[in-house]
């Protein structure tokens, strides 16, 4: 195969009856940005910055409770990757799996050939495979990288694995003194088929609808152990601790709290917020990422961990333990704040209070389900009455501003995800704001949000709801750049 030949991306529904697409069939001595090369016996590589290899293990993550999964390196989280802003990187990775599978580099606005999703047209990574990824990362934060293949009504594939890890990008900014600097990826584990009741509702064409199943877990982690299994966090009176925070679950948004503490929010999703604000709790959606700054000013033993006692008992939590202290850490519900008795998350509390510029266009996005279809216990979802990929791309042209008017008509909420991209929130539920970068935004129930992204990144360019769930049964659209 000619490796300048355009790499042709693969129906999702077709890789999930084990269709995988073709990688590249020569290894250059330097991997120009926007080039794959997969490995050719006999031709030594040059050295990579970084390998990463897909492999099954077993993960032990409480005493007497083991995880088979498949991670990077044989690690969960996979290692972290620490990257200079503007600075080339090549990144080796090896499928030591018996399935196809791939890698996304999550918020940074790279080539769709690198980007890693098989939409955009990058290659799927065939068992024994090699793969060699090349790019410059930007813009600086906290990203992550995890496998971006299709799992389906197999929950052990996909984000239901243990296939996730940090990828820090250092840039010239300083996200503020700290003594300690602490990484934390929340998972969810046990997938299994949650059936949900069978009763019927109605559509808006007033078609009753069947609801399908929905997944459920038997245990959740920090990192790698359940509360109670692994080593404390150890701070000392005074210090100032940067929390980088990762929800890493396949499906589970969470709510997070630390009795007796604050949580500073200096950025959201790796980019700084116009306005860091001290909050009591952190509500982190599928594949949201929150920096925090936590004075420690309130001496013993406490957990950091999910509001909710049933998610606690599944493992969400770890010990905070300042030096001198010890014994069990006791959970103390957080206060409700008067000025937001529902206890609801507020994006806007984060941004600038002025509007952002009238968008040069604007793209509506509306997104239910329409109950199972074809014999699938699962929901499938439509964007603008179309299943992928089934609906017509949304076409863009370079330099332009865009306004994605996000309407959510079903009753789940919605993290959605766009790729190598960054969007401004300008809207939150007809209030508008502006100065909050992202590149996930979760959508509650019969929510509107509107976000602002500028066309300067050619290629086709995926927006999906990040459950892998939603994602997987039609929740997705391609956006391509106009000749």
């Amino acid at each position: 195969m000619n490796p300048s030949k355009r790499i042709v991306p693969l129906d999702r529904r077709a890789f999930l009856h084990g269709v995988a697409g073709a990688t590249g069939a020569f290894l250059a001595s330097s991997a120009p940005a926007g080039r794959l090369f997969a490995a050719v016996p006999g031709i030594a590589p040059t050295k990579p910055d970084y390998t990463l290899t897909l492999e099954p293990i077993s993960l032990e993550i409480a005493p007497g409770v083991t995880i088979k999964t498949t991670a990077y390196n044989g690690q969960v989280p996979g290692p972290l990757l620490r990257l200079r802003e503007g600075v080339p990187v090549t990144i080796d990775v090896t499928n030591a799996t018996d399935h196809p599978d791939i890698v996304h580099w999550h918020g940074l606005a790279i080539d769709s050939l690198n980007d890693g999703a098989m939409e955009e047209g990058s290659p799927m990574i065939a068992p024994g495979g090699h793969l060699r990824y090349s790019f410059t990362p930007r813009p600086a934060g906290t990203r992550w990288y995890h496998t971006h293949a299709g799992a389906g009504e197999d929950l052990t594939q996909g984000t239901y694995s243990g296939q996730f890890g940090f990828l820090l990008v250092d840039g010239a900014a300083d996200p503020g003194h700290y003594d300690q600097e602490v990484f934390l990826a929340i998972h969810h584990w046990g997938p299994s088929f949650v059936p949900m009741v069978e009763t019927m509702r109605a559509d808006s064409q007033n078609h009753p609808q069947t609801t399908g199943s929905d997944v459920g877990y038997q245990y959740a982690t920090f990192n790698q152990h359940m509360l109670g299994a692994g080593k404390p966090i150890r701070v000392k009176l005074g210090q100032r601790v940067l929390l980088r925070l990762l929800n890493a679950s396949a499906t589970e948004n969470v709510v997070l709290a630390l009795p007796g503490h604050s949580f500073k929010v200096i950025a959201m999703d790796g980019n700084p917020v116009p306005n860091p604000v001290a909050v009591d709790v952190l509500s982190i959606a599928v594949a949201e990422r929150i920096d925090a700054i936590v004075e420690m000013n309130n001496p013993g033993v406490w957990i950091l961990g999910s509001t909710l006692a049933e998610a606690r008992k599944m493992g969400l939590g770890i010990a905070v333990e300042y030096a001198g202290k010890s014994g069990a850490p006791p959970w103390n519900d957080p206060s409700v704040d008067p000025k937001n008795p529902t206890g609801k998350w507020d994006y806007t509390q984060f941004a600038s209070t002025t509007a952002a510029p009238e968008p040069e266009e604007t793209i509506p996005f509306t997104f239910r389900d329409v109950g199972p279809q074809k014999g699938s216990k699962f929901d499938t979802w439509t964007i603008n009455n179309k299943s992928w990929p089934d609906g017509e791309p949304i076409k863009v042209t370079k330099g332009k501003r865009y306004r994605i008017v996000l309407r959510n008509g079903s009753g789940d909420q919605h993290p959605i995800h766009l790729h190598r991209h960054t969007f401004e929130v300008t809207q939150m539920a007809h209030k508008p704001i502006s100065g909050l970068r992202k590149d996930v935004i979760n959508v509650m129930p019969l929510e509107t949000v509107a976000v602002d992204f500028v066309a300067d990144n050619p290629g086709d360019t995926l927006i999906h709801c990040h459950q892998q769930l939603h994602m997987d049964f039609g929740f997705m659209q391609i956006i391509k750049y106009n000749a």
